[in-house]
């Protein structure tokens, strides 16, 4: 199961990564159109993916920065979230480098941003949850990037795996 985290975080990396080049292809106004996705434009939706991020190693590591909302713009200029997210794509990869099976099995313990209370599970359902939230955004990301007109990116698991993630293999 690590391995397959492992992966994941390797891929969430890579496709992050093709994510960002296109953002820097947009005009500032493509960047910051309002386009219907949950979190309205491309810089929404990718602040909030490393809002997201951020707040889930909080809560698997106990450091680091946490935000207290789901829409915060953690940085409003796209080169400076960007240097952000390589960042937090670094983190997570080394975080998981530091995990065995027990650390797998052991409980964690939280409060939810959206409603008050503690909820305890053991770690894996989280990490499952973790890397398919940032999958969930990535597709509304590139919802945005097609419904402007521009080309549609490969963010399949499966193209990471024949290229860059041939490691997994």
């Amino acid at each position: 199961m690590l391995r397959h985290y492992r992966m994941f975080a390797d891929y969430n990396r890579w496709a992050n990564a093709l994510l960002y080049d296109a953002a820097a292809e947009l005009s500032d106004a493509e960047y910051r159109d309002e386009c219907g996705a949950f979190f309205g434009s491309l810089h929404g939706t990718l602040n909030h993916l490393l809002v997201g991020d951020r707040v889930w190693m909080h809560r698997f590591t106990g450091t680091g920065e946490a935000a207290k909302a789901l829409d915060v713009i953690l940085h409003d200029d796209l080169r400076d979230l960007r240097v952000a997210r390589e960042a937090e794509d670094l983190r997570i990869i080394h975080w998981l480098d530091t995990l065995d099976s027990d650390a797998l099995a052991a409980e964690i313990t939280y409060t939810p941003i959206t409603r008050p209370g503690t909820i305890t599970h053991p770690l894996a359902p989280a990490l499952t949850h973790f890397f398919n939230h940032q999958t969930h955004h990535r597709g509304q990301c590139h919802m945005i990037l097609t419904a402007i007109g521009k080309p549609s990116l490969c963010l399949d698991l499966i193209y990471f795996l024949r290229g860059d993630g041939q490691r997994w293999m």
